[in-house]
């Protein structure tokens, strides 16, 4: 487990012992206060790593009119008009070459994630189409394609290189921020209104604390969406990202959360346990427990 490379100033509110994760629970991300880079793990590498800079050639990853949400851009200038008319939904750009049979290769999966998420734009940029979107390239830094990144509202939020289709549907969730089987919570506020309301009905809370760039908690959201429509009836899910903005924080602070993703465990207005890791398993077994399920 990582260790926490800045200790918190303020004595931790008491909270129940933290579970111990089995060897199944494969990373957290530490938090450092008050600040946090762009990237928080590290970028993947492609395993034969291919220049841009290449001649202009035929495109067989370019994006065809069977294609329809996929908008293929061909220029700074509507790059940016794409970006701009998205507002606050989330865009996608996938940066890929003619060259690369990456691309080609994760290029079908992204066309059906647009089928199905209508809440989110995806965008193509062929890099080795022209100078234009050389430049373009160059401007954002793209340096190895395949390479993915995730906008909201003209702002760079997240990228990432050589993923495959999984890692791109846990970004696509994550990141996206419009899953009505989860509640999204931006503020303490938000989190004291959400388990005041669920006070005496007897649901348990599940709030999912993370980082807007963690690799883990990325990867365990997916099955925190499964859950939240499997248990509907049962379980409550939210979801709060500690670096959204300083109340948020605040409140991670006074939770004592050190590590994330961390799993609140919330019931009839008190904060009864946590769990802190990405294991699936281990996830759903504490659910279970905290639900007074006996797990064998």
């Amino acid at each position: 487990m990582a260790t926490l490379s800045t200790f918190l100033s303020k004595p931790l509110s008491p909270l129940p012992p933290i579970s111990r994760k089995s060897p199944e629970v494969t990373s957290t991300s530490s938090i450092s206060f008050p600040s946090h880079p762009l990237l928080r793990h590290p970028r993947r590498r492609l395993s034969l790593p291919l220049p841009l800079p290449l001649s202009a050639t035929a495109a067989p990853a370019s994006a065809t009119s069977s294609d329809e949400r996929v908008k293929q851009v061909h220029s700074i200038e509507e790059f940016d008009a794409a970006l701009r008319t998205a507002k606050n939904k989330l865009v996608v750009v996938e940066y890929a070459a003619s060259h690369s049979p990456h691309s080609r290769r994760i290029y079908p999966f992204m066309v059906d994630l647009s089928r199905t998420c209508a809440d989110v734009d995806f965008l193509l940029v062929m890099g080795d189409e022209s100078d234009a979107t050389r430049e373009l390239c160059r401007r954002e830094k793209i340096e190895k394609v395949p390479h993915f990144s995730f906008y909201k509202t003209m702002e760079k939020i997240h990228e990432e290189e050589g993923i495959g289709p999984d890692e791109l549907v846990g970004d696509v969730l994550y990141y996206g921020d419009s899953h009505s089987a989860v509640v999204q919570l931006h503020s303490r506020e938000e989190v004291e209104k959400l388990i005041g309301e669920q006070k005496g009905y007897g649901k348990l809370i599940v709030l999912d604390v993370g980082l807007k760039h963690c690799g883990p908690c990325v990867k365990v959201y997916p099955t925190v969406v499964k859950l939240s429509r499997s248990m509907a009836g049962s379980v409550v899910f939210a979801r709060m990202n500690g670096d959204e903005n300083d109340s948020c924080m605040g409140f991670l602070k006074d939770m004592g959360v050190v590590e994330v993703p961390t799993f609140l465990f919330v019931k009839d207005g008190e904060i009864c346990g946590r769990y802190v890791g990405s294991g699936k398993g281990e996830l759903i077994g504490e659910i279970l427990k905290y639900q007074g399920v006996r797990v064998t």
